[in-house]
């Protein structure tokens, strides 16, 4: 592998475990092909997919690291916090994302109901066709619903239109506490990552509370190279790590060839002068 900042690491990005459209083995491939020196998959409150993907990396000779991602509510936003290098099978953690999963189908169907106010019928059994497991439903499954259905053209239109605050169908959900999934991750001997920090629409204030809390409860990284960040967020994220003496990752978020901007391995390295998150989880890749 190469060396610090150049490595070529993707370590964000979804199966049909969760929201996206490719299944962790073809994820594996896709990967592998575009010079990924080093992955993780990373679905929603989840880790049933993590035993599939190991060994199909492992069949690529692609080195990988456990990952999930975790749903926080955190000043009435939704965070999102990465987990990396951890055990996929530490009692804690698994139940902490079981009991995450749990709201997400009561949620879904209060969606459903909102949609049909407006005129748009059958839009829990549409999204589930798109994911199987009611525990595993998002927004993601019924924007695609939409998309299908003709409602909109493409699922960045529906998130213009549709189920964000103050449009049709959108649902607040209560997920984790930061300090619950700080703790699953770091107790089942892996890193927390803030994920993609640009995206949240939190106040200054409250960016650097977030900061400052998830440091307190033992987070040690933050995604700063990632397909939502501009260029402009690689440098303030850049900064923000050091301000906070965090390490830093890098992901894709990829989702599906259709959706993402950004595909596995498409990245610009990360900055100069920071503490790549996977030197701290040396001994937790697994080769």
């Amino acid at each position: 592998m190469n060396p610090k900042n150049i490595l070529n690491a993707d370590l964000h990005c979804h199966s049909v475990i969760s929201d996206g459209t490719l299944t962790p083995e073809v994820l594996a491939a896709r990967a592998k092909a575009n010079g990924v020196e080093l992955w993780a998959l990373t679905d929603h409150d989840e880790v049933s997919g993590q035993h599939r993907a190991l060994e199909a990396a492992r069949s690529l000779g692609l080195p990988y690291l456990t990952g999930t991602e975790i749903s926080v509510t955190f000043a009435s936003e939704t965070v999102h916090i990465v987990g990396l290098g951890f055990d996929p099978y530490d009692a804690a953690l698994v139940q902490g994302l079981h009991d995450t999963r749990g709201g997400r189908e009561e949620r879904a169907r209060e969606m459903a109901a909102s949609l049909a106010q407006v005129g748009i019928a059958g839009a829990f059994e549409g999204a589930l066709n798109y994911v199987g497991n009611p525990e595993l439903i998002s927004r993601t499954h019924f924007a695609r619903f939409l998309v299908e259905a003709g409602v909109c053209r493409e699922t960045s239109e529906v998130f213009r239109k549709y189920l964000t605050e103050g449009k049709p169908g959108y649902v607040p959900h209560r997920w984790a506490t930061l300090k619950n999934a700080v703790n699953w991750i770091t107790q089942a001997q892996g890193v927390a990552v803030i994920a993609h920090p640009g995206r949240y629409n939190l106040t200054t204030n409250e960016e650097y509370a977030l900061f400052a809390e998830f440091k307190a409860h033992g987070g040690q990284a933050v995604e700063v190279v990632t397909g939502s960040h501009t260029r402009q967020e690689f440098i303030k994220y850049a900064e923000t790590a050091q301000e906070f003496s965090l390490a830093a990752s890098r992901g894709s978020d990829f989702h599906s060839p259709d959706e993402s901007r950004t595909d596995l391995g498409a990245l610009p390295p990360l900055p100069g002068g920071l503490t790549p998150v996977w030197e701290l989880l040396g001994h937790r890749i697994h080769a």
